[in-house]
């Protein structure tokens, strides 16, 4: 049996989820955060040096539970569970938990994106411990140190620049013999060859390491040669999986599978709301996660005053 109707339901548990459940709750709508059984990107990086207010830098998995208290003080309900079911309703949504269902008048999709992973032998071991899918996030951290990048994309040329700025050797390893970056992109990496050295037609097959990583085999696809690199740091460019397969068939979806949002973060379903990395493919990053969080909770307390207002609450 499904409960009463409520206002606001918040499906994630990452920085932009724990955002829009704050600034609902001090609207007093209190919503329910079904924040899910695993660990969101910013929880499975270390340092995060970029997250304005912290000038010595806090842990991801920290800010994220500092986040979520704040939210909790102001009233945010949490349920630790995974959602199994989504449907539009007349007037709301209904959300499948197990053999509970809630609904709700607005809902705030924040289920972020998970980094494609290689599935190789030492990656789980050492994520978190030189093994990162975010440069742009990490690269102060590897001033002075060697990287490798996995990719030959646009991402992957971003993040051999934002590691080049403090690295004394970057690596980038790709498994064909051209990048499919865009043009400009890979000019701006290719004329660094002072300390950006590129590996074609290879994969990465395993790391190694003690307590961090301090190689990573690497397999010839042409020759089937191996060979080993030295390196503090794996940086994973080889795309993102956005977490909408329960959605797909209510919001709008873009090629890659992102919840398309306008500016003001709203999807083409009224009443339904998209914020994080499940609706951002370029940025990524902990701070507009958090700000496209505040734009939907915000957009889910107008929404409720204009059902009220109508006569439609």
């Amino acid at each position: 049996m499904p409960e009463k109707m409520r206002d606001v339901i918040i499906i994630g548990g990452g920085i932009s989820a724990h955002t829009a459940a704050l600034y609902t709750a001090r609207a007093s709508l209190k919503p329910l955060v079904i924040s899910g059984t695993g660990l969101d990107q910013l929880s499975l990086t270390t340092v995060v040096e970029n997250y304005p207010g912290f000038p010595q830098g806090i842990m991801g998995p920290e800010l994220v539970q500092q986040c979520k208290k704040q939210a909790q003080r102001f009233g945010a309900e949490y349920i630790e569970e995974n959602v199994d079911s989504f449907k539009k309703l007349k007037g709301g949504f209904e959300v499948g938990v197990g053999k509970t269902t809630y609904q709700a008048r607005t809902v705030v999709i924040s289920t972020g994106a998970s980094a494609r992973l290689l599935n190789i032998p030492g990656e789980q071991k050492y994520f978190g411990k030189g093994v990162s899918t975010c440069a742009v996030c990490d690269a102060a951290l590897y001033k002075d140190k060697i990287a490798v990048v996995v990719g030959g994309g646009d991402s992957a040329m971003e993040e051999t620049l934002s590691l080049y700025k403090f690295a004394k050797k970057v690596y980038i390893v790709h498994r064909r013999d051209a990048f499919k970056a865009s043009k400009i992109m890979q000019d701006r990496v290719l004329k660094l060859k002072d300390k950006i050295e590129v590996i074609w037609n290879s994969d990465v097959v395993e790391v190694k390491g003690a307590r961090f990583v301090e190689s990573v085999k690497i397999k010839n696809a042409v020759t089937g040669k191996m060979s080993e690199v030295k390196t503090d740091g794996m940086f994973l460019a080889i795309g993102h999986i956005p977490n909408t397969t329960l959605f797909k068939d209510v919001v709008g979806l873009d090629e890659q599978g992102y919840v398309l949002t306008d500016e003001y973060g709203k999807t083409n379903v009224e009443g339904l709301f998209a914020a994080g990395d499940v609706q951002d493919h370029m940025w990524r990053q902990a701070v507009t996660s958090a700000g496209t969080g505040c734009i939907a909770a915000l957009n889910a307390e107008r929404h409720i005053e204009q059902l009220k207002a109508s006569g439609k609450y």
